[in-house]
């Protein structure tokens, strides 16, 4: 399923929006409305000492735990990674709750079971992943299981959980 015409008409403006939506809603405080798709992270710039919030595609939302499962797009060199790794992150609000977490990056063999499972439930949305993917992996992603296996070498995933003290 191609991008449909809409979305890449104006130089890719009407895509742009939607793609930046999370975002706006999460600024109007109206990221419930998101359910568990998406998570906004709130973080403290390494450098900078400010704070930002980065929304970011759930993929995989466990509510008995509240554990967040998120693929770092661009890599170790994410500035919401960079920034979790140098100091703990503020707050993690995914759909009507928040909580100042704690954070692990998974390790390949995890991190790959959870990008299939999310590759498993989100089947019709393959036709626009898998493309994003390989321009965010630099190679062409096909799915494989060696080729998820390369992506999570890559493009890290991290999982959120509320902060207890007692780390995981």
């Amino acid at each position: 399923m191609p991008v449909p015409a809409v979305l890449r008409r104006s130089g890719g403006t009407a895509l742009r929006a939607v793609l930046r939506a999370p975002t706006a809603l999460y600024r109007r405080d109206l990221g419930w409305v998101l359910g568990h798709r998406f998570c906004a992270l709130t973080h403290v710039g390494r450098r900078s000492g400010r704070r930002y919030t980065t929304v970011l595609e759930v993929l995989r939302y466990r509510a008995d735990s509240r554990e967040v499962a998120v693929l770092s797009g661009l890599g170790r060199r994410s500035d919401w990674l960079r920034n979790i790794e140098a100091g703990p992150a503020v707050r993690v609000q995914v759909g009507r709750e928040s909580f100042p977490p704690e954070h692990r990056v998974l390790p390949p063999e995890e991190a790959a079971a959870v990008l299939a499972d999310y590759e498993d439930r989100n089947r019709f949305i393959t036709p626009v992943l898998r493309p994003v993917l390989s321009r965010l992996a630099g190679f062409r992603y096909d799915g494989s299981p060696a080729a998820r296996q390369r992506l999570v070498q890559r493009l890290p995933v991290v999982l959120l959980w509320p902060a207890t003290g007692t780390g995981r």
